[in-house]
């Protein structure tokens, strides 16, 4: 993979004509040529041309790939040891804040994700074109060796790079070996299809290693399975498995723009009944797609990438509901169901449908009704199942077991293709097995690859378990503390550019009501995940808290965890509760309890970089806020090798 579309040293760059240049770049453009690219490299061409006169020792990259982000930086120049990430903003007049957090982002990128970045120092700077010259900046330094982002307008490149170069040269870097280095982005869900849906391929941006290599090979299978039974007019159903963290959403989200892209008269569709997820997702679709028109100075408007955003990503309910109005197979062919553990049971459904659809009589599950929808089909068609384990919060999920059922049921004719981990579950009349479509390498957060076991520890109270993960999650910052302002504190010194922080709550921590978090405030969840920091609804405000119901499916950078006394230590076991009225209650049933565990599963993998717990003190003068209580899960979660926040 090229990692750059052109890649020179400067002593190269002035013997070679503008012609040259920007043939060599076209040439690795995998679309049509914007006007407006056209310009930004003239300019840059020209622009590169002066820097390489000045930097004789410097070696060029343009165009270089951020597989996290799914962009690619305007230049990259390696000079006196230091990296140099140039993002331009042609006829700019001011460094606006959304520019700086993008090249802080590109720098970011490369400092945590690309192994021959990691040592260096780097330094992000916008070039904001027409902006006045400013030369009273002092550089600043994160403890990593990266740079604050500087603004220099056009003129004060040069300059300002010279006279980093005289202060903090270091050995010069072999360009060569740096751009070789291995690459191990792991992007949020949302970066990552903001970067499929622009037609990155999943390799481009996940890590370059086994992850990738997995992902690619359920891929193909899928799409083998898919060509197989478009041929032969069958109807198929894939179930994809993985351990936690191993991206069976990317891989969905993956299938589905690949299949839009290649395939358009399917028509294929991401289904997810994880309300927030959706909003989320199709609003960063739609945001981005404008934005993206607007730099390449095409026409759109937020409401037609709306639009084209809904049809891609749809809400699991609504699909349901409109095959009730009519008896027609749906437009889709090919259908990828994310979290498909998560359908509803024969009960629930029965008693929604009965309850808020008038249907009476109504007695299928949800994967019965949904499978019968796609039977609708009168030559092929095909389902993809995600399946994840550990996280159900509702009432009513049926688990994976449901759908086999179905399939056994009322549905032998489909051809059912399952990993080995749900062969022994349920034996189908068309059956195959394939090792491929279970994930076993975990893409989480190159800090919390071991965070889900350590909150798997926790949950099951195992306190000892829990701390001898902990001891292996160095780079994971796991702190605790019973000051909410101080866990603010904290939040706000270590997030840096784009990253994404927030407070986070059980759904039911009614009692946190007195410290300012109400979790019965409902938030918008487009806007807290997407809208800028200075954006009161944004999770960055740390005003308002996201419950597991908000959050599911979806990360921060940082997170806070506020922890209620519905989930507390009572004789060495976790017990579970609910507020109802003015007062707690014991929640006996076992599914619930399964429920507000997971809830707090849930909270505690959130963040990708770092987490705090905020436990209350607790009030002598409510009953509803015992500080014994609060005492209890705080020296627990101690126990468990939480770090009291200094």
């Amino acid at each position: 993979m090229n990692r750059a579309y052109l890649s020179l040293p400067a002593t190269s760059i002035g013997t070679l004509t503008d012609a040259d240049l920007f043939g060599r770049l076209a040439a690795k453009l995998p679309f049509a040529l914007e006007p407006t690219q056209r310009s930004a490299w003239e300019y840059q061409i020209q622009h590169l041309r002066e820097l390489a006169a000045g930097l004789p020792e410097a070696h060029a990259f343009m165009e270089f790939l951020i597989p996290r982000m799914g962009r690619r930086a305007d230049l990259i120049l390696l000079t006196s040891g230091v990296v140099f990430v140039v993002e331009y903003k042609l006829g700019a007049r001011q460094y606006d804040r959304s520019s700086l957090d993008q090249v802080y982002g590109y720098g970011l990128d490369l400092k945590h994700f690309h192994e021959t970045s990691h040592g260096l120092p780097i330094v992000p700077i916008l070039v904001a074109t027409h902006a006045p010259h400013d030369d009273g900046r002092m550089l600043q330094w994160d403890d990593d060796g990266l740079a604050k982002p500087l603004g220099v307008n056009a003129a004060g490149l040069l300059p300002a790079i010279q006279s980093i170069c005289r202060t903090h040269a270091r050995q010069p870097i072999d360009a060569a070996a740096w751009e070789a280095g291995r690459y191990r982005p792991t992007p949020t869900i949302v970066e990552a299809a903001q970067a499929l849906y622009r037609g990155h391929a999943v390799e481009e941006i996940s890590r370059s290693e086994a992850g990738a290599e997995n992902l690619t090979h359920t891929a193909d299978y899928v799409a083998n399975a898919i060509e197989t039974a478009k041929r032969d007019k069958r109807k198929i159903i894939c179930f994809i498995t993985g351990v936690p963290g191993s991206g069976k959403t990317l891989a969905g989200l993956n299938l589905a723009t690949a299949r839009q892209r290649a395939h358009s008269d399917e028509h294929a569709v991401f289904l997810s009944g994880n309300g927030p997820l959706v909003d989320v997702l199709r609003e960063a679709l739609s945001l981005d797609a404008v934005a993206r028109a607007k730099e390449a100075g095409r026409s759109t408007s937020k409401t037609v990438e709306d639009r084209n955003a809904a049809a891609f990503i749809q809400n699991i309910h609504h699909f349901r509901d409109e095959a009730l109005t009519s008896s027609s197979p749906p437009n889709e062919k090919v259908a990828v169901f994310d979290e498909a553990q998560r359908a509803w049971d024969v009960e629930q459904t029965s008693k929604f449908m009965q309850q808020k659809k008038g249907q009476l009589g109504f007695s299928m599950s949800e994967p019965e009704f949904l499978l019968s929808v796609m039977d609708r089909h009168d030559d092929w068609c095909a389902i993809i199942c995600l399946v994840g384990g550990g996280q159900e919060i509702n009432t009513g999920e049926a688990g994976i077991e449901e759908w086999l059922r179905a399939l056994e049921r009322s549905f032998p004719h489909w051809q059912a293709h399952i990993p080995d981990s749900l062969a022994h579950s349920c034996r189908l009349a068309d059956e195959v097995t394939a090792p491929a479509l279970h994930l076993a390498t975990s893409l989480r957060s190159f800090r919390a690859e071991r965070l889900s076991d350590f909150v798997g520890h926790v949950i099951a109270g195992d306190a000892a378990a829990a701390r001898q993960v902990k001891a292996a999650l160095a780079s994971f910052p796991l702190y605790i503390t019973r000051d909410l302002d101080l866990a603010r504190r904290w939040l706000r010194s270590k997030r840096r550019g784009a990253e994404r922080m927030g407070l986070l709550a059980s759904s039911n921590a009614a009692r946190l009501k007195p410290h300012g978090v109400f979790v019965k405030a409902k938030i918008e969840p487009a806007k807290w995940f997407l809208a800028p920091s200075d954006d009161v609804r944004s999770s960055d405000a740390l005003e308002d808290a996201g419950t597991e119901f908000d959050v599911q499916g979806l990360e921060l950078d940082w997170t806070c965890l506020c922890w209620d006394a519905n989930y507390r230590r009572v004789d060495d076991a976790w017990q579970a509760l609910q507020f109802k009225g003015t007062r707690w209650q014991a929640v006996n049933d076992e599914a619930r309890k399964a429920y507000v565990a997971n809830a707090y599963r849930v909270l505690m993998t959130r963040g990708r970089q770092g987490m705090v717990v905020f436990v209350p003190e607790g009030s002598e003068d409510d009953a509803t806020r015992e500080p014994e209580v609060y005492d209890a899960i705080y020296a627990f979660l101690v126990e468990c090798g939480l770090e009291p926040l200094a």
